[in-house]
C-alpha cells in the first residue's frame, strides 16, 4: 500500500493573497489522522502568513468532498486512549480553523458525511453544488457527531442538527443544507470554480484588519471549545469500542 494512500495529500498553492489548500485521500476523501494533523499544521500556518488574506478549503475529485473519519483506523483503535486520540483530530482541525485569522471559503463540490460536515461547519462561508448532499451517519455505527456538534448546531442550529443525527441513514439534500445556513450559496459544478474565485478575490480586497475583527466577531463564543471538543472526543472514543459499533464498521466495510 502506498504512502499516499495511507497518508493521502495536501497541498497549499498562493495567490493574490488568496491561499487555496486542497487535500484528498483515494478513500472518498476520507480523513486518517495523519492528514486531519497535517491540515491542522497549514491552517495554523496560514493564519500567520501576513502575505495571505482568504483561504480556499477544498478536495480532490469530483464526487466527495469529504467522506469523514477513516474507516481502518477507527477499526484499528483498542482502547479509550487511542478512541480519543484519534478522534482529538478533528476537534484539532476545527479550533484551527475558528481561531484561524483569515477567512476560510468551503468549496463543496460533491457529497459530505460525518466529520466532513464538521469541517464544512467550521468554514467562514461555503459554496456547494446540487450535489453537494449531506449526512450525519455516525448514529448508525454506534458512535455520534460529538465532536462537531457544537460546529454544526453552530450554524444550523439544534433542531436541524437532531434532524440530520437521528436520521442517519438519509441524505440531506444540498437545498436543505442552503435553507438551514450550512450552505452559503449553491452554484453549477460548472460555475462553482469560478463563484469561489471571485468571492475570494472579493474578500481579499478588503481591509486585512477589517476581516481578522470580522472573524473574532463570527466566532464569540466558542472559546470553551478548546475543551468541549476534547471532552467529545472521548465520549467518541469510548463509544467506537462497542461491539455494536465493530460489528457496523465491519459490515460497512464489506
Amino acid at each position: 500500500m502506498s504512502s499516499e494512500y495511507q497518508s493521502g495529500s495536501l497541498q497549499t498553492t498562493i495567490q493574490n493573497a488568496v491561499a487555496t489548500v486542497q487535500f484528498g485521500h483515494p478513500a472518498s476523501n476520507s480523513f486518517p489522522r495523519q492528514l486531519l494533523d497535517r491540515l491542522t499544521l497549514e491552517i495554523n500556518s496560514l493564519s500567520s502568513n501576513e502575505t495571505v488574506s482568504v483561504i480556499i478549503l477544498q478536495s480532490e475529485g469530483s464526487k466527495v468532498f469529504c467522506s469523514g473519519a477513516s474507516f481502518d483506523e477507527l477499526l484499528a483503535v483498542e482502547n479509550e486512549e487511542q478512541g480519543k486520540a484519534f478522534f482529538s483530530g478533528f476537534a484539532h482541525l476545527i479550533n484551527a480553523m475558528r481561531k484561524c485569522s483569515k477567512i476560510i471559503i468551503g468549496r463543496v463540490q460533491g457529497k459530505a458525511v460525518g466529520g466532513g460536515v464538521g469541517i464544512i461547519a467550521a468554514c467562514d462561508y461555503a459554496l456547494a453544488t446540487p450535489e453537494s448532499a449531506v449526512k450525519l451517519s455516525e448514529l448508525s455505527i454506534g458512535i455520534g457527531p460529538f465532536v462537531i456538534e457544537p460546529a454544526v448546531s453552530r450554524k444550523i442550529g439544534k433542531t436541524a442538527m437532531a434532524e440530520m443525527t437521528l436520521a442517519a441513514h438519509e441524505w440531506k439534500s444540498a437545498d436543505w443544507a442552503l435553507q438551514n445556513g450550512l450552505f452559503s450559496a449553491i452554484c453549477t459544478a460548472n460555475e462553482l470554480d469560478s463563484a469561489v474565485e471571485d468571492f475570494a478575490q472579493k474578500l481579499s480586497s478588503y481591509n486585512p484588519q477589517a476581516l481578522f475583527e470580522m472573524k473574532k466577531i463570527i466566532w464569540e463564543g466558542t472559546e470553551n471549545w478548546e475543551s468541549l471538543l476534547l471532552e467529545r472526543a472521548a465520549i467518541t472514543g469510548k463509544l467506537v469500542l462497542s461491539d455494536f459499533t465493530r460489528n457496523a464498521l465491519t459490515q460497512f466495510k464489506k
